[in-house]
C-alpha cells in the first residue's frame, strides 16, 4: 500500500476542556476537529487560534492523506503510524468520513517525513 500525504501550511494544536464545557467559538484553521466524550472535549485547530489560557498541546504540524477511502478498507492508518512509531515520532490520528490526518510533533516533521518515504510514500511539502 503506497500513501500519499500534503504537508498542511499551519502549526496545530491539541486543546482539552471539561466535558461539560460548550463548544467555543475559537477553533479556527484549515483542519478543526471537535470531539466530545464523557470525559473530555478535545479540540484541534491552528495553534494561534486557541487562547493562551487554554491548556493545550501546541507545535503539531499536519501530513491529510490525499484520496477518500472506503470505511471499509482496512491497514491504512496501522501503516503509516507503524512506519512512525518505528521512526520514533508520536501522532495524533484524526480519521473523517473520507480519509485520514496525522498531526506529528513540528520538531519531528524531518524524520516523519523521512521515515514516509523511505517506506515508499509520498509526502508533498
Amino acid at each position: 500500500m503506497s500513501l500519499t500525504f500534503t504537508l498542511l501550511p499551519e502549526m496545530y494544536a491539541v486543546a482539552r476542556l471539561e466535558a461539560s464545557a460548550p463548544v467555543p467559538s475559537w477553533p479556527a484553521g484549515e483542519l478543526v476537529s471537535i470531539t466530545r466524550t464523557r470525559d473530555e472535549l478535545s479540540i484541534v485547530c491552528r495553534d494561534g487560534a486557541v487562547p493562551r489560557t487554554v491548556r493545550a498541546d501546541r507545535g503539531w504540524r499536519c501530513l491529510a492523506l490525499q484520496r477518500p477511502f472506503a470505511l471499509s478498507e482496512t491497514g491504512v492508518a496501522a501503516e503509516f503510524t507503524r512506519v512512525l512509531a518505528a521512526a520514533g515520532v508520536s501522532v495524533f490520528v484524526i480519521a473523517t468520513f473520507d480519509t485520514d490526518y496525522v498531526l506529528v510533533p513540528d520538531r519531528a516533521l524531518e524524520r516523519a517525513v523521512a521515515a514516509l518515504r523511505a517506506a515508499a510514500h509520498a509526502v508533498q511539502t
